[in-house]
C-alpha cells in the first residue's frame, strides 16, 4: 500500500486506502488544497487490482511525476514524485522502504486477521491506526473510530494508548487504555488484529510499598578458638628462696654441733681429772 508524504512537511502522511482518491480546491476531494495554481478538481489516483494510477482531470496547470507532465492512466510506483501546482508529493510504500540504520529497537505490527492481512509496518516514533486518512496506519473498518488508537516508542518500549475510541483496544483479549507491548501480543482493534514483533521487554518490577522487605544477615566472621599458650612453668620466688636457704641453714647447724660435741668432751674430760685428784 502507497502513502502520500508531504515535501514540506504540511501534514502528516496519507494512506491511499480508497479505491478513488481525488486532488483539488473543491471540499469534496480527498485531499483538499487551496493554493491558487489548483484546479477544483485537479487529479485522482484510482486503485485497480494493486496498482496505482494517476490521471489529470484537465487542469491549466497540468500534473508531473518525476519532472513530465501526465494525462491520465499515470501508473505510480514507490518512490515516484508527484507535483501539482508548487505542491510536490512522494509516494512511499512502506515495506518496500529501506529502513534507516537505527541504534533503537525495532517494532513491527503484522495484520494478522482483518483488512490488509499479512502486511507488516515498521513502527516509528509515534503512529495513530483508525479510519481518517490522516492516520499512519488507515484501516476501512467501519468498527474503527476516525482515531481508534495510537501506538508510540517510549525509551525503545512499545506502547498502545486508546484516543476514546467506540469499541475499544484489547491486548490479548484484555482491553485496555493504555499498555505497554511485548512482542507476541495481539492487539485489537474492531475486526483488525495486529501482532506485535520486536525485542524482548523486561517489564518494570512494581514496588508493594506495604510489603515486608526481608534484609540479608550480615555475614560476622567467625571467632576463632582461643589458642593454648605453651608457657613454660615458672617458679615461685618464695619457695626457690626457701629451697636454697635450707642447704645453707644446715650448713650453719652443723658447725654448732661440732662445738657443743667439743664441750661436751672437755667438760667430761675436766670432771674426770677433778675426781682422780680429790683421790
Amino acid at each position: 500500500m502507497l502513502r502520500i508524504h508531504f515535501a514540506d512537511n504540511r501534514q502528516a502522511p496519507i494512506w491511499l486506502v480508497d479505491e478513488r482518491f481525488t486532488i483539488g480546491q473543491d471540499s469534496r476531494n480527498s485531499l483538499v488544497l487551496t493554493e491558487p495554481e489548483i484546479s477544483l478538481f485537479h487529479a485522482e489516483i484510482r486503485q485497480d487490482h494493486g496498482q496505482y494510477y494517476l490521471s489529470d482531470c484537465g487542469s491549466p496547470g497540468g500534473t508531473f511525476v518525476n519532472g513530465e507532465r501526465v494525462g491520465a492512466r499515470f501508473q505510480l510506483r514507490s518512490d515516484d514524485r508527484v507535483r501539482i501546482g508548487n505542491l510536490e508529493l512522494l509516494l512511499v510504500d512502506p515495506a518496500k522502504a529501506r529502513p534507516k540504520a537505527e541504534a533503537s529497537a525495532r517494532w513491527f505490527l503484522q495484520v494478522i486477521k482483518g483488512e490488509h492481512e499479512g502486511q507488516k509496518f515498521h513502527v516509528t516514533g509515534s503512529m495513530s491506526f483508525g479510519r481518517s486518512v490522516k492516520c499512519e496506519l488507515c484501516f476501512s473498518d467501519l468498527e474503527l473510530s476516525r482515531r481508534h488508537c495510537e501506538f508510540f516508542l517510549k525509551d525503545d518500549v512499545l506502547e498502545v494508548k486508546d484516543l476514546a475510541s467506540a469499541n475499544g483496544v484489547f491486548v490479548n483479549q484484555q482491553k485496555v487504555n493504555t499498555a505497554m507491548l511485548q512482542p507476541g501480543d495481539q492487539v485489537r482493534m474492531g475486526s483488525v488484529t495486529l501482532l506485535v514483533i520486536g525485542p524482548k521487554v523486561t517489564a518494570p518490577q512494581v514496588v508493594d510499598e506495604d510489603a515486608t522487605l526481608f534484609m540479608p544477615v550480615a555475614q560476622l566472621p567467625k571467632a576463632s578458638a582461643p589458642r593454648t599458650a605453651s608457657r613454660q612453668p615458672v617458679a615461685n620466688p618464695l619457695r626457690a628462696a626457701q629451697k636454697n636457704a635450707a642447704p645453707a641453714e644446715t650448713a650453719r647447724q652443723s658447725p654448732n654441733k661440732v662445738l657443743i660435741g667439743v664441750l661436751l668432751l672437755v667438760v667430761a674430760a675436766a670432771a674426770a681429772f677433778a675426781g682422780k685428784t680429790m683421790l
